[in-house]
């Protein structure tokens, strides 16, 4: 399920200037996709500046989401890796940012559960921070679901 959603979608760069930097890069491909709009991109960000980090859900990774409020036209996931980690506010260093996109509260619990289940197991967690590329991304995540 994840993977479908993941196949053109994960990008691997060296370093993101900002952690704003790295929530916009990580959401390039659903915007290129049509999956959300500019208006989810900065619904995430606020997210944010006003509730801090909670979206770091385990160390180095942040999983930036927000409620639809006509920014995600259809349900996506996206998944930037960065070689050099970017600092988070209260300084969580993250290096994986995934980026959920769902029309409803239903479709984001899914795709968060979906996510939880890969992100809960020590090794998967530790080979997707060591992946070198797109595909030993998917084929990690393949692996869980």
């Amino acid at each position: 399920m994840l993977c479908n959603y993941l196949e053109d979608t994960i990008e691997l760069i060296d370093s993101a200037p900002s952690w704003e930097d790295s929530i916009k890069i990580a959401a390039e491909p659903l915007l290129k996709q049509g999956n959300i709009n500019e208006s989810y991109i900065q619904d995430m960000i606020s997210n944010i500046h006003k509730f801090g980090p909670y979206i770091v859900i385990v160390p180095g990774i942040a999983m930036p989401h927000a409620q639809n409020k006509g920014g995600v036209i259809k349900n996506g996931v996206s998944l930037l890796k960065l070689k050099k980690p970017v600092l988070y506010p209260e300084d969580k260093e993250v290096n994986i940012v995934m980026v959920l996109a769902a029309t409803d509260s239903s479709g984001h619990l899914d795709l968060i559960s979906d996510l939880s289940s890969v992100l809960a197991d020590e090794d998967i967690k530790n080979s997707l921070e060591n992946a070198k590329s797109k595909d030993e991304i998917l084929r990690l995540i393949k692996s869980v679901e």
